[in-house]
């Protein structure tokens, strides 16, 4: 990483402005062919078992499939804080922490997130806390000279009308889902961040755009969780109560689902080898319909009774299925199945739902 600094000497002296000035075409130059890399192995750092990584998010459902794989990688030297212990909304202290720990990789998993409802009833909540969060983190890691950043955004970033599948180039091409507008503002945002100190500084940021995702560790509060673990909740209380769901819209819409740690597998591949400006898809490359997803989990379940919907209740964007042709030709593909996946993590929700693990 190049930092802009004068030394105080007067320009013409063979210091002062004349190094800056080498440095500031020596980072441009870097940049430039940073933006030009889009392969595997080429370009950007070299992450090895024993780099320094900082997880940000660690407890969430991202983070901590992140965590889980890179221990299963063989990654020995991670580094992960509770929100308790640093409050990635405070410039301060995300400052102090990164200049004490100075990791060399960072996976920007934190975030505030939810389903349509809270995006609707929190709106200002969504789009503070991640500003807040990715501009602290992403500054810092510029600051302090990491190697290498992976943000984590979602399938949101895109047009509410986005032509089907959903490629990277489209991209600002049209208005946003109203619904998640809040959240998807932030993300943007970030994206933009990521490419703007690429551009300026030569940082080797890159970002990922996983579609909607599920699995261990995710928000099954109906009030704030996405639309799978809503179901597998209320799927779960309805065998339990025997009181039919009433599930919001039509269930029309058609979404993609991926199992988080397929997606975590797909960020450590990209931290280990990819290098662009370009934002990445991270999607299972399958959709279905909210109707026959319902049908699905309440199999998964063991639920049999009636389904009823609500079409008072929002949709949200009609169809959302990612093109991720782009990583898919890197060498990555998904490997758990939605019915897999599914079964897995009805089991890790019962058994917390039951009071079987703490």
């Amino acid at each position: 990483m190049v930092r802009e600094e004068w030394d105080g000497s007067p320009a013409g002296s063979g210091g002062g402005f004349s190094r800056l000035a080498s440095r500031r075409v020596d980072s441009y130059l870097e940049a430039m062919r940073l933006q030009t890399v889009g392969h595997r192995s080429e370009g950007g750092a070299v992450m090895d078992k024993h780099s320094s990584i900082y997880v940000a998010g660690h407890r969430g459902m991202v983070g901590s499939a992140i965590v889980r794989a890179l221990n299963a990688a063989g990654y020995d030297n991670l580094i992960v804080r509770t929100s308790t212990e640093l409050d990635l909304r405070d410039n301060r202290l995300v400052a102090d922490f990164f200049a004490k720990e100075k990791p060399e990789y960072v996976f920007l998993a934190a975030a505030k997130v939810g389903g349509i409802l809270a995006n609707s009833t929190l709106s200002a909540e969504f789009i503070y806390d991640n500003l807040a969060i990715q501009t602290n983190v992403i500054h810092q890691a510029y600051e302090n000279g990491a190697k290498k950043l992976l943000l984590l955004g979602s399938s949101c970033i895109y047009p509410r009308n986005s032509p089907q599948p959903m490629k990277e180039e489209y991209l600002l091409t049209g208005p946003l889902e109203p619904t998640n507008e809040w959240y998807a503002v932030a993300k943007i945002a970030g994206v933009k961040m990521c490419q703007a100190y690429r551009r300026q500084y030569a940082c080797d940021f890159i970002a990922a755009m996983p579609t909607n995702l599920y699995g261990p560790n995710d928000n099954f509060d109906l009030q704030h969780s996405h639309v799978l673990a809503a179901l597998l909740r209320r799927f779960h209380e309805a065998r339990e109560q025997e009181t039919p769901p009433t599930l919001w819209g039509s269930g029309s819409p058609r979404r993609e689902f991926l199992h988080v740690d397929d997606c975590a597998e797909a960020c450590i591949f990209l931290m280990e080898g990819y290098s662009d400006t370009m934002i990445v898809n991270v999607g299972a490359g399958q959709e279905i319909t909210i109707a026959d997803l319902a049908v699905l989990v309440a199999d998964v379940v063991g639920y049999r009774g009636a389904i009823h919907w609500d079409p008072t209740k929002p949709d949200g964007m009609p169809r959302k299925l990612m093109d991720s042709s782009r990583i898919a030709a890197l060498g990555w593909k998904p490997t758990i199945s939605l019915r897999q996946g599914l079964d897995e993590t009805y089991l890790w929700y019962r058994a917390r739902a039951e009071g079987s693990v703490q």
